[in-house]
């Protein structure tokens, strides 16, 4: 991965001076960014975001010519993946969340507006209201016109009972945006986006998708496809090539692991959540101690403004945790689910393949076979001409070989498919898993800076306070922080 310039080219490992104005001594970009970023226990790391801290009228502080990882952070943006810069043509958005009481149910249904320039639409714009189980039907919809292209993950339907409202403002604007990046993965995916079915839901009126929901395979024919998968998934199969092998080994390595961070990070959340609700209460607690302690008044007072503002810091770190990594993880987490069921109808395919050929081995073997004694004697006593027997058995062999044949020739086929299929759309997964989860990630360090940058600059702000108050011609002195 390669860094670049917002404005120019890459990167390289030194540091790069501004065009304009030479670089003073505490501008320097160091040469091992990484490495300075952590090593933060040292004094002399402490300074470049300290040592131009000053007091102004009402207490306020600059820090407008410091140098922070975080400023430079965002001097430099990740290059896009090759196959991520394709020009997009709809764009879709989930927002708006109505809630709906009749005297059967209650639902919500959210907006989905839809901009797009393809010709296949009759109009440029459009706007629907659908709920959840709209969605839940188009994913299906989907997974069943391609079993082997990868359907990013819904949010569960479910919520455990006791750990969230499942109308509560914070569900629905989870599951709002969840929705919206699940919409937004299939407009972006260059096969599913040209689904039919994905036409119907972002253009058709309420009754119209109703309508058009019906049109589908029948519950015999669902059946029937679930009994096949069953008996496919029972067989097994036994030739599966190298690269499937290799996809289940990672799949079954990545599910545990973001499984494990999807849990830490949900934990984290309902602990940090904790932390903030405490943090609310610390400051109006020192406020009312200094009416009681006139000689602290003042100290007691600036800890209260710091902590104050501390905590409005904080429930912008909290919020960017719970809306944007945590919910990250958790979709990726599903991911892995959905990639092993995708694994699996591909097997099936590939079982129902070789059960065809095994069955084809045995029906050529039954033909060569020479009629057995007993059972010319059966056909003799049951007074039917045993040649006669032989040739109508022979005749019905030929004709279930040339049956299976065909069959196996359109199995051939849709394995060789859904094998191609599988092998571009892994590749498309794992662009966009890297991408989803680098931006992620990045915003995490870039909220995580910005917030210990602004907490240790509002405290240090309150010692030089306390400095200058206490400094000239006081018995008592506060201790030095270098």
């Amino acid at each position: 991965m390669k860094l670049r310039k917002e404005g120019g080219g890459i990167m390289s490992g030194s540091a790069t001076e501004p065009a304009v104005l030479p670089p003073s001594p505490a501008q320097i970009v160091p040469t091992d960014l990484s490495e300075q970023m952590l090593e933060l226990d040292d004094d002399d790391d402490l300074e470049v975001f300290s040592k131009d801290v000053t007091v102004t009228d009402g207490g306020a502080f600059s820090t407008s010519d410091q140098i922070s990882p975080c400023s430079l952070l965002n001097q430099y943006g990740f290059e896009e993946e090759e196959g991520d810069s394709n020009v997009k043509d709809i764009f879709v958005t989930v927002d708006n969340p109505e809630s709906h009481v009749t005297t059967i149910e209650t639902f919500i249904t959210y907006r989905v507006l839809t901009k797009t320039t393809r010709s296949e639409f009759d109009a440029s714009e459009y706007e629907v209201r659908r709920r959840y189980q709209d969605f839940l039907w188009l994913r299906g919809r989907l997974e069943e016109a391609h079993p082997t292209l990868i359907v990013h993950p819904l949010p569960e339907k479910f919520v455990v009972k006791g750990m969230v409202e499942r109308f509560s403002d914070d569900f629905i604007e989870t599951r709002k945006r969840a929705l919206h990046r699940f919409l937004n993965h299939v407009a972006e995916h260059p096969i599913l986006s040209c689904s039919e079915d994905l036409k119907v839901f972002l253009t058709a009126q309420a009754w119209e998708l109703t309508s058009h929901k019906k049109q589908g395979p029948g519950f015999l024919s669902r059946m029937g496809e679930t009994v096949r998968a069953v008996a496919a998934s029972v067989r097994g199969v036994r030739n599966r090539p190298e690269q499937f092998n290799a996809m289940q080994e990672y799949v079954e390595s990545f599910g545990q692991k973001i499984s494990s961070l999807d849990k830490i990070a949900q934990r984290i959340v309902k602990e940090q959540k904790e932390y903030l609700e405490e943090l609310r209460e610390c400051g109006p607690t020192y406020t009312l101690w200094s009416g009681s302690e006139e000689e602290l008044v003042e100290p007691l007072k600036g800890v209260a403004s710091c902590l104050d503002r501390c905590c409005k810091e904080k429930e912008d770190q909290v919020r960017q945790l719970s809306e944007h990594l945590a919910p990250t993880l958790h979709e990726y987490a599903l991911c892995a689910d959905t990639l092993k069921a995708v694994l699996r109808r591909r097997d099936n395919i590939q079982a129902e393949l070789e059960a065809k050929n095994d069955a084809l081995a045995t029906k050529k073997i039954d033909r060569e076979a020479e009629p057995r004694e007993r059972g010319v004697v059966w056909q003799s006593l049951l007074g039917r001409d045993p040649e006669e027997a032989r040739q109508q058995k022979q005749h019905r062999l030929e004709g279930e070989i040339v049956e299976l044949k065909e069959d196996i020739d359109k199995l051939e086929d849709r394995v060789e498919w859904a094998n191609n299929a599988l092998k571009g759309d892994w590749n498309r997964w794992q662009r966009s898993k890297r991408r989803d989860l680098r931006s992620a990630f990045v915003h995490m360090a870039e909220k995580n800076v910005d917030y210990y940058e602004k907490c240790l600059a509002v405290w240090e702000s309150f010692l030089v306070s306390q400095r200058t108050e206490f400094g000239d011609g006081a018995e008592r002195r506060l201790p030095s922080t270098s």
